[in-house]
């Protein structure tokens, strides 16, 4: 009997796709963060803790004053997947250094800049995001990125 069992990054890559599941926004991300194949942190993007999502606004921000995707990070009310799962580990004392962060969508600059601070030593992403500081940012880095590629 042949093992049809998923690696690792297709574990954690249907996870993360569930994760974002949870979001409210228009645009829907998961990111998982494991050290040693185990989930220290998740996280899914969507307005701060208690208060209103952009539904309850009248829609997104970036999109009622045409934001080109990629750019002007600072116009949107959420809080990113990967910056939600990184604060989640730092709340409950995770450890995250040396990890590896599963997203579904290429992190932005400011969450690249997050997740080099932060020392995760890998990125596995699905989907590409156009934002070439963050290309450039994980670039000089020395993490790996690794594009994930659905069987």
């Amino acid at each position: 009997m042949e093992n049809k069992r998923l690696s690792w990054d297709e574990y954690f890559m249907n996870i993360a796709e569930d994760v974002s599941l949870r979001s409210t926004c228009r645009r829907h991300v998961g990111a998982v963060i494991t050290v040693d194949n185990i989930i220290v942190s998740t996280g899914y993007n969507g307005s701060p803790k208690g208060l209103k999502h952009c539904s309850e606004q009248g829609g997104c921000m970036r999109e009622l004053n045409n934001i080109p995707s990629g750019t002007r990070q600072e116009f949107c009310r959420a809080v990113h997947a990967e910056q939600n799962a990184i604060i989640q580990a730092a709340v409950h004392g995770a450890k995250i250094q040396g990890g590896t962060i599963y997203v579904n969508t290429y992190p932005c600059s400011i969450c690249a800049r997050m997740i080099i601070n932060a020392e995760i030593k890998r990125i596995v992403y699905d989907s590409d995001y156009s934002d070439e500081l963050a290309k450039e940012l994980l670039d000089e880095s020395d993490i790996e990125v690794v594009r994930y590629k659905k069987k």
